[in-house]
């Protein structure tokens, strides 16, 4: 069995375990089903930008021609740094576009990925969010009416608590038990000046997930269609936005958006 098309990060569904889906042209892999069995990605030299579909030499921020990195909405520094967001000011980009991603709700939350991590994310997306991170617990912190309160809010909270994830300890699995969202929610909202406290959000219920197959063991080795355009083995878990193969290579789907592969299923 074989499918073609342009890469783009897979989507999820919150389920036990989790449900991961790669879009491929007209095709939708239902990638849990893949596991245990021989998978072959093959890319072909093509990418294309995901924002305005041509043909660009070189992928920037996951996916971007040089040209949309620096003009296109969603390549906009605030997507990354939501505490630079202007959009509250009547400037952005494009000012429909932050009408709907900037101007709405927007939760502050924990997660436990690798560490403890603070983070920002539209209201909509706050599942997919927690997933695409490999979030195995989370809970909401603060909600608040546009992104850059939010960003603000984490800006401070990372003077206490991380906003990384370690991906290698992510995929294996190593994290802290000993972490209790709900404590660690309240402590840092404690420290939260008393403008941007009033933003906590009164749901402290915690959010826990599984990933289908294995974890990652050993050794592992991050590999991309850049040093290798044929990558093959078995897959054996899904994590992330990582598939997992058995002898302990991992490739991050979402870096490579954009990117024209073949994918071959055997088995």
């Amino acid at each position: 069995m074989k499918f073609s098309g342009n890469l783009i990060k897979m989507r999820s569904e919150p389920r036990d375990p989790i449900g991961y889906y790669l879009p491929l042209a007209d095709a939708e892999i239902a990638m849990n089903t893949l596991l245990g069995k021989q998978i072959k990605l093959s890319h072909n030299g093509v990418i294309n930008c995901i924002h305005c579909s041509k043909r660009t030499a070189k992928s920037y921020n996951q996916g971007f021609c040089y040209n949309c990195f620096l003009t296109a909405p969603e390549a906009d520094e605030s997507v990354f740094r939501p505490e630079l967001s202007k959009a509250h000011l009547g400037i952005a980009r494009d000012m429909d576009w932050a009408i709907e991603h900037d101007l709405i709700d927007h939760y502050v939350y924990l997660s436990i990925t690798s560490d403890l991590k603070v983070g920002v994310t539209r209201y909509h997306q706050l599942f997919t969010r927690w997933i695409d991170q490999g979030a195995v617990k989370a809970i909401k912190l603060a909600k608040t009416p546009n992104r850059q309160i939010a960003g603000i809010i984490e800006v401070f909270l990372k003077k206490f608590v991380g906003d990384k994830t370690q991906w290698q300890k992510m995929l294996k699995g190593e994290v802290s038990e000993a972490i209790d969202l709900r404590v660690e929610k309240e402590r840092l909202t404690n420290l939260l000046p008393t403008e941007l406290r009033r933003y906590t959000e009164p749901d402290s219920s915690i959010v826990e997930f599984t990933y289908p197959g294995e974890l990652a063991t050993g050794k592992i080795t991050s590999v991309g269609f850049d040093d290798t355009p044929e990558i093959s083995g078995e897959l054996c878990g899904i994590k992330g936005q990582y598939l997992i193969f058995n002898d302990g290579r991992v490739l991050n789907i979402r870096k490579y958006s954009g990117y024209f592969i073949d994918i071959e299923i055997n088995g």
